[in-house]
């Protein structure tokens, strides 16, 4: 179980240095996968306010994880991670 753990730290630093910016849709993925690895289901109790855009993107983003272990959310990051990696800018 600890390897998963480790690929997936490796990947989180990994992914502060990819070699290009990924579009705002991916970096949602990226951020609702690490939320749901690290955090498990988002608390829905506190929802943002309908006009902090980025914080509402974000807790829709990691809404659409709800259910998914930490370790397929983890296995999804790392995924994702590996194909951003590969991809030339």
């Amino acid at each position: 179980m600890t390897d998963l753990k480790d690929t997936f730290e490796k990947a989180v630093k990994e992914s502060k240095g990819l070699p290009s910016k990924p579009d705002n849709e991916t970096l949602l993925r990226l951020y609702s996968l690490y939320k749901q690895a690290t955090e498990g289901d988002i608390n829905t109790e506190n929802p943002p306010g309908m006009f902090d855009f980025v914080a509402k993107a974000k807790y829709d983003a990691w809404l659409k994880q709800k259910g998914t272990t930490a370790d397929n959310a983890m296995q999804q990051y790392i995924q994702l991670v590996t194909q951003l990696s590969n991809k030339t800018s």
